[in-house]
């Protein structure tokens, strides 16, 4: 059986840049399973993407599809035949389908019966036959929101396709895909190869598509940017502002990637970097550059796609078109400072946050009311929380946000300093929008950390407040986005706070907005399930996350202590056994009718078990509470780690269900104190 290179290339009308990765990993994915299920085998895939392609290479793909043996079981065998012996309908019928006669038919012998059997081979097919359908589906597969169509065909796709290449060695494999038929044509570079290029062999994919001005390799690709925009910055004494989304935004614009710099009047450095770098990155694809100490320099680089004999004029024509931006963003700075975020806050009464819960103007008056109080549970300083609070929103209605939604926060931070407002709150108010992303940075301060608590409280409380819960994929309110924020800044800042406590602060910001009676209770539930997401994404085994929500402990920071003190004494040698132990205990004591008594009596001890587990559960219930005295879960877990044995003997020796009523209520009791000491910290029955 033949083996060689295959590849499939998709030529296009430029495809969308912030999706072409995607789209390409999910063609490349798409292939590859399809071509696994059709029984195909290669030793790798390999993808390429770029603005006008979407192809995949196949290497060592074999010629033909793996033989199969089917198998296709009939009738059982008393219904395949009469009293007589002759084949009933059923199985002659059965037997037709499958091409064979019934006495053709091989036996299959379980412990449940016996039934007709037919085995054949199916031989394989040549790839030639089955590849344009594998393409077809695999094309169907990809993530095209809204797909397009062009000209009078009935073909769609996410953009107008002009070539179809499915090369196998340097045999072309015909057939038609989205309308048209399958060549050795490629496209080349659009300005520097308008004609294309022909290619011969499915290994000189590359090569051929170098020749034509193409870097088909997105991951080649980009890594040529990297190393042309550092070479750069160097040069020019700075580095660039790094942006992963950017870059891959830049890859997938161009195909053969040339790298420029450009300068900017150094007046408009007047101006908060931030929006200078927002516009230049939004909207012109531009790197802008920093020094090391993070101030914005007046320079940039850019890539063009094109290797130009003149590129001054490319460079006089970025600078040009930049300076009208970089005007604007200056504009907007001189005119906003003009007006106090005081002032402005009064102008959040007319913009609407949710129709039942009020202005934004509102939120913000909530939000300095709970965040003061936050801040006075954290040892923080409550009047700067509860002004940042006041003001936090304010910038919503300057122009700069308006035109630059990605400055909020920061741009509320200039302007308070531009105010007067004490240092501190102006941090607040930048602060109060962390974590906005997962891995965000967190509030550096506390007065920063308590506003962005009582931000994400807000609207978590009154969204769950008014009925409107988040279901399925639907969370217009980004609450689980704000629940996980939350956990993170009040467990990785290390904060005594309890979300019950917090919850109830911030339900009673809202007077009687609220309808539902159970919001409190809801809003902390949720918050105690997204917990779950959070430690799976660290992978931590969910039975150690569910042990611990049994016990739902409401302190965020004492949830993550007892998470990790789990997990830490599962990996020892006496955690098997004592999980065991307490599943076993649970569904004893869990059949128990009344109450179970509170105090052990060992004057009924009747077992040296008995008293042997007493005396082991005494000791290590001393020095487990001294450490949970501290808070140390760690420690009091491995105390409790030395019941094992005892623990082990006692199931093996005493028998708890006794006849007599004294004894046995008395082994009950040891059970439901060795059961407690767990509890303390988690449900350790939970644990696999």
């Amino acid at each position: 059986m033949q083996q060689n290179t295959l590849l499939i290339e998709i030529g296009t009308e430029e495809l969308p840049p912030k999706a072409l990765k995607g789209l390409s990993e999910a063609f490349t994915a798409a292939l590859q399973q399809l071509l696994n299920d059709a029984q195909f085998s290669f030793s790798a895939v390999k993808p390429f993407a770029s603005a006008r392609r979407l192809a995949v290479q196949v290497l060592a793909l074999n010629s033909e599809q793996a033989d199969s043996l089917v198998e296709k079981r009939g009738p059982a065998v008393a219904a395949a035949f009469a009293a007589d012996g002759t084949p009933t309908k059923a199985a002659e019928a059965w037997a037709r389908s499958n091409g064979i006669e019934v006495d053709q038919a091989e036996r299959l012998v379980t412990d449940k019966g016996e039934w007709l059997l037919y085995k054949a081979t199916v031989k394989g097919q040549p790839l030639a036959a089955v590849l344009p359908e594998i393409v077809r589906q695999a094309l169907k597969q990809l993530p095209i929101p809204k797909p397009m169509r062009w000209g009078s065909s009935d073909a769609q796709f996410i953009r107008p396709v002009h070539t179809i290449t499915m090369l196998y060695g340097d045999q072309l494999i015909g057939g038609e895909i989205l309308g048209i038929a399958s060549g050795t044509h490629l496209q080349g570079h659009r300005f520097h190869c308008p004609a294309g290029v022909q290619l011969s062999h499915a290994d000189d994919y590359e090569k051929a598509l170098l020749g034509a001005h193409v870097v088909a390799d997105f991951a080649q690709r980009r890594a040529l940017i990297v190393s042309a925009i550092d070479k750069l910055a160097q040069q020019l004494g700075g580095q660039v502002v790094q942006d992963d989304a950017l870059l891959d935004e830049v890859t997938a614009l161009v195909e053969w990637p040339v790298a420029l710099s450009a300068r900017f009047d150094e007046g408009f450095l007047d101006v908060p970097k931030e929006p200078l770098i927002v516009t230049m990155k939004d909207d012109q694809r531009y790197f802008p550059l920093q020094d090391a100490q993070g101030n914005l320099l007046p320079a940039f680089i850019f890539i063009t796609n094109i290797d130009s004999k003149d590129p001054a004029q490319i460079i006089a024509g970025n600078e040009k078109v930049v300076r009208p931006r970089l005007a604007d963003a200056q504009f907007f700075f001189n005119s906003d400072k003009k007006v106090s975020l005081a002032q402005r806050r009064e102008q959040l009464a007319n913009v609407l946050f949710q129709k039942d819960l009020g202005s934004v103007q509102a939120k913000s008056d909530r939000i300095a009311q709970v965040a003061s109080a936050i801040a006075e549970l954290m040892g923080a300083d409550s009047a700067v929380a509860e002004r940042a609070g006041l003001l936090c929103k304010a910038d919503l209605s300057s122009n700069m946000v308006s035109e630059f939604p990605e400055t909020q926060g920061v741009m509320g931070m200039h302007y308070a300093r531009n105010d007067g407002e004490a240092p501190g709150v102006a941090e607040a108010i930048y602060e109060h929008y962390l974590p906005r992303f997962s891995g965000d940075l967190l509030p550096d301060s506390l007065a920063g950390a308590a506003v962005a608590i009582a931000d994400k409280l807000d609207t978590l409380v009154g969204i769950f407040g008014i009925g409107m819960v988040p279901k399925g994929d639907r969370d217009p309110f980004a609450l689980r986005r704000a629940a996980i924020g939350l956990l993170r800044i009040i467990v990785e800042k290390k904060l005594p706070l309890d979300l019950e406590q917090l919850v109830s602060i911030a339900a009673s910001s809202f007077g009687s907005l609220l309808t539902s009676a159970t919001v409190q209770a809801d809003v902390v539930d949720f918050l105690l399930g997204r917990f779950r997401s959070w430690y799976q994404e660290q992978q931590i085994d969910i039975d150690v996350i569910q042990a611990v929500l049994a016990r739902r402990p409401t302190r965020p920071l004492d949830f993550d202590q007892r998470v990790h003190a789990v997990t830490a004494f599962r990996k020892l040698p006496q955690a098997s056994a004592l999980a065991a132990a307490n599943k076993r205990v649970s569904n004893i004591l869990a059949k128990v009718s009344g109450e179970i008594a509170s105090s052990v009596n060992p004057a009924l001890f009747s077992e040296s078990a008995e008293t042997a587990l007493y005396d082991a559960l005494t000791a290590a219930s001393a020095a487990a509470q001294a450490h949970l005295a501290k808070g140390d879960y760690n420690a009091a877990l491995s105390a409790l780690a030395a019941l094992q044995a005892p623990v082990d003997t006692f199931f093996e020796s005493v028998m708890v269900n006794a006849d007599d009523d004294a004894v046995r209520a008395n082994r009950q009791a040891l059970l439901g104190q060795l059961q407690q000491q767990f509890l303390q910290i988690a449900d350790i029955s939970l644990l696999n």
